[in-house]
């Protein structure tokens, strides 16, 4: 009997974990943001880009990563948030969506956090504020993360 009964517990925990996500956090500034990180294929130092003519105002340019080009969206351009220098903290992170694989500019990476359903909030509209990035909030006691649209952000939405 008490075979059946840890066995219960078990799959429960299993149920509980299979709920939770996960999130790559970084720093734009002096805000926490976030993707979910099966969309991280990795994170790369800030490397030299080279800047391609005619593209989106947001995007960076092109690197070379291991022989493949890379497309690189500047986060500070696409979320209207004043320039910065690219610090020794600063980094590149390689995000795939469906087929697409894209870098994307960060001031430089929190954490890995771990987040269950009742720690994420919708993210609902607001008049006056633009939030067509924020797929929904995270909150880790009075630390909030803001939980991206990977899709929107990089401008590959359907």
């Amino acid at each position: 009997m008490e075979k059946s009964n840890g066995a219960v517990e078990m799959a429960a925990q299993k149920d509980a974990v299979q709920k939770n996500l996960q999130f790559v956090g970084f720093m734009l500034g002096k805000e926490e943001y976030a993707f979910d990180i099966q969309a991280v294929q990795q994170i790369v130092k800030h490397m030299p880009i080279t800047r391609v003519p005619k593209a989106p105002f947001y995007y960076k340019g092109m690197f070379n990563l291991r022989g493949s080009v890379l497309p690189v969206v500047d986060s500070h351009l696409r979320f209207g948030l004043p320039q910065e220098e690219a610090t020794e903290a600063s980094r590149i992170i390689i995000l795939r969506h469906e087929d697409i694989s894209m870098g994307f500019t960060v001031d430089r990476v929190t954490e890995v956090v771990t987040l269950g359903p009742d720690q994420i909030e919708k993210s609902q509209p607001v008049d006056g504020i633009d939030n067509q990035f924020v797929k929904g909030i995270g909150k880790l006691g009075a630390r909030l993360l803001i939980l991206l649209d990977l899709p929107i952000v990089l401008g590959i939405a359907n």
